[in-house]
């Protein structure tokens, strides 16, 4: 029966939208345990672990964590066969300096790119008056997209990726770790024209799974 079962469950973890946002979120803010079993997903927003829940149809509890005044929330899930299909698409323990190209289909990426974005990922506007001693007219409405990542490999890949899909880049910089023994942030950053068309495609429609308070600020531009 084991052998049924375990055979069953190989079919389960293939390519799909739901998935895809899943393995964008595990390559930010996911951890796989050194047992080679459990996957944990950690956030500080609990919506985030719901989508996570309801993307792998699993109800396992919600823990909660609290550092100092610093609180967090984590799922973990136990399956081997979900480890072993993580690690063969690039995933691995203690990845975030050392991560490289995850081996997602371009058909998924987009799905994927969104779980990138609501796990490390930023989306930021605000109101410009710096130029309004030159003209109290010149008041800008800025918006600008970021991926982040500890691994510069990984973001490279990104970039490249995200240029290939949809044919736009992003500036890619580096921003200097100002605590000591802290890795350096590899960040790439979309102006507003490239931003406003990089969140089309990813809110592609209202029913797919991602973090609201990010996809609000998404719409007020791509409405």
């Amino acid at each position: 029966m084991e052998t049924i079962r375990r055979k069953t469950q190989k079919n389960v973890f293939k390519w799909s939208p739901d998935i895809a946002y899943i393995v964008g979120l595990l390559t930010t803010d996911g951890n796989l345990s050194s047992d080679r079993r459990h996957i944990v997903m950690r956030s500080s927003d609990t919506e985030q672990l719901e989508n996570f829940k309801k993307c792998l149809k699993i109800s396992n509890k919600i823990g909660r964590t609290k550092n100092g005044e610093v609180i967090s929330y984590r799922v973990q899930y136990g399956n081997v066969i979900f480890y072993d299909w993580l690690l063969k698409i690039g995933l691995f323990p203690n990845k975030s300096r050392t991560m490289g190209d995850i081996k997602v289909p371009n058909k998924y990426f987009i799905d994927f790119l969104r779980g990138h974005l609501d796990g490390d990922g930023s989306v930021t506007t605000y109101t410009d008056y710096y130029n309004t001693k030159i003209n109290p007219k010149y008041i800008y409405t800025r918006l600008f997209v970021k991926f982040i990542s500890a691994s510069k490999k990984h973001i490279i890949w990104l970039q490249n990726k995200i240029s290939e899909n949809l044919k736009i880049s992003g500036r890619l910089h580096e921003s200097v770790a100002k605590i000591p023994n802290h890795s350096n942030i590899f960040v790439i950053k979309f102006g507003k024209n490239d931003s406003v068309k990089l969140l089309k495609k990813i809110y592609y429609k209202n029913e797919i799974p991602s973090l609201s308070r990010k996809r609000l600020i998404a719409e007020k531009f791509i409405n």
